[in-house]
């Protein structure tokens, strides 16, 4: 097959301050960021774990001719901007149609993308592709499992199919089930048959957790169904919690070569992840609480102990600079701990104009609008500098050259802090030992992270406790004012409905 391949992705928080903009697309925020052409074959290298990697691995192994036109992805955010997501899915589409004919086109999508002007982001791009290609090319899609999918997605797309982890170490197989889906459709002959139901409940990140129950169990399910149906495709995605959009919220979908194929494939999967609605829940501590329990598991010999500072979660739309969980473990007088990572470029400046072994006076951080959060003022120690440049090691980003600009160890008594000058979710141990810090010794690490921090630092960890601390990424859905969700929905497992909770409609235009 001759296939076009191009990847547009970003996760919208609704409820955040900051914008996508051109720059952010330009870097990346810890993932490659916008390049075409022969660009993108570098980008998306076998080492690297991103599901246009995993298609284009497989597709050149089975002799397919790829043609890469463009790849890009911001890190998580508030809105894109109108100007941004235009002249990138205008560029995606003039690459396209310079391409044809072609047998197929592959999309690296996230699922949850929100622009100013387009609350179904990827929706949006997929009608605009159609308008090139017309309603008959092949077009497949593979999603993050946090996708927001719409019908517009489902009804404009061949075939699309979402990661089954999180943390979310699947992406790059996720990749070659996409090429693997394009094979049977081509196989076919025509259009799969198609079968999709919303779920009537959102669902905490923090709980979303596909190593433990019930998230564990509900994938097993996944692929189980896929082999006792014999059904081509079975995704569920468990949705993007904090986009005030009419598609939010968890949906399961599953292609058949006939109809009945297709039902017998999503009903049970429907019915399961309705019956597991309680199950999505745990116990959350407030900055001092997690501060006193991960100190209490110390004395008993856990260590260390990881806090995951899952509100301030720059991979979830976060600002990744609130103070609260740092200033409780200086309150606490904490020895043996770490931090990370902080964004606040004038804070590693400073640091790297006073060098190591010298002391900058600061007001880090909390500069988001996040409420209860505040700079923290003191002064820091520097003991550690580095450009930002090394490589990561683990399941989550793989083999990938991160590029944090200056960055920093500032301590104050036994805390140490990893800053640095662009945002990226701590998700390996590498983004705290280029700053010279050693995780497996320490007593308490704050992670910066909500789920994805699991995938490495999990076989190190002596216990994780959760926090909701200040940050822009609530654990509680109720403690958003919502404007456009479905008046069905449960805000949360077990919670009101939206048509119980609403206030009146509210747009990008009024953000």
């Amino acid at each position: 097959m001759r296939i076009l391949l191009a990847g547009f992705n970003h996760e919208t928080n609704t409820f955040a301050d900051s914008r996508a903009d051109d720059a952010a697309f330009a870097h990346g925020g810890g993932f490659p960021g916008f390049c075409t052409g022969a660009e993108v074959r570098a980008a998306l290298n076998p080492e690297v774990n991103l599901a246009g990697a995993g298609f284009l691995l497989a597709a050149e192994a089975a002799g397919d001719e790829v043609e890469t036109l463009l790849w890009t992805a911001a890190v998580p955010s508030g809105y894109v901007v109108k100007e941004t997501y235009d002249r990138i899915a205008g560029e995606i589409i003039a690459r396209i149609a310079a391409a044809l004919p072609a047998d197929a086109v592959y999309l690296d999508l996230h699922g949850a993308m929100v622009a100013e002007h387009a609350e179904d982001g990827e929706g949006e791009l997929l009608e605009r592709i159609r308008a090139v290609t017309g309603p008959d090319l092949p077009i497949i899609v593979s999603l993050d499992l946090h996708a927001n999918v719409s019908q517009r997605m489902m009804d404009l797309s061949d075939a699309m199919v979402a990661f089954r982890t999180y943390p979310h170490v699947d992406m790059a197989e996720t990749g070659r089930k996409a090429h693997a889906l394009l094979t049977r459709r081509m196989a076919h002959g025509k259009p799969f048959a198609k079968a999709m139901a919303r779920i009537p409940y959102m669902k905490p990140i923090c709980w979303q957790s596909t190593e433990d129950a019930p998230a564990r169990d509900l994938y097993a399910l996944v692929g189980t169904l896929e082999a006792e149906t014999g059904a081509p495709s079975v995704s569920y995605c468990m949705g993007f919690p904090a986009a005030d959009i009419p598609m939010c919220g968890p949906v399961v979908w599953a292609y058949g070569e006939t109809p009945e194929q297709a039902a017998a494939a999503c009903d049970p999967l429907n019915a399961a992840v309705v019956a597991a609605e309680m199950d999505f829940e745990g116990p959350l501590y407030t900055p001092d609480a997690a501060v006193e329990k991960a100190l209490e598991l110390n004395t008993a010999g856990v260590k260390p102990v990881v806090i995951a500072d899952a509100q301030d979660n720059p991979g979830a739309g976060g600002s990744s600079d609130t103070m609260g969980l740092i200033k409780a473990l200086v309150a606490h007088d904490v020895q043996g701990a770490s931090a990370g990572l902080v964004y606040d470029p004038e804070a590693a400046k400073a640091a790297h104009a006073a060098g190591v072994g010298g002391q900058v006076t600061l007001a880090l951080g909390g500069r988001s609008p996040a409420k209860g959060d505040s700079p923290f003022e003191a002064t820091f120690t520097v003991e550690a500098l580095s450009d930002g440049v090394f490589q990561t090691k683990g399941p989550f980003y793989g083999g990938r050259t991160m590029g944090l600009g200056l960055s920093a160890c500032l301590r104050i008594g036994g805390v140490r802090i990893a800053v640095a000058s662009a945002k990226a979710q701590l998700a390996d141990q590498e983004m705290l030992r280029y700053l010279g810090i050693e995780p497996t010794t320490e007593n308490i690490i704050v992670a910066k992270s909500a789920i994805h921090f699991r995938a490495d630092f999990r076989p190190i960890a002596g216990e994780i406790i959760t926090a909701v601390a200040p940050g822009e990424m609530m654990m509680r859905s109720t403690d958003w004012t919502w404007h456009n969700l479905p008046d069905d929905l449960r805000m949360m497992p077990g919670g009101p409905t939206f048509a119980e909770t609403k206030t009146p409609a509210k747009t990008a235009a009024d953000a």
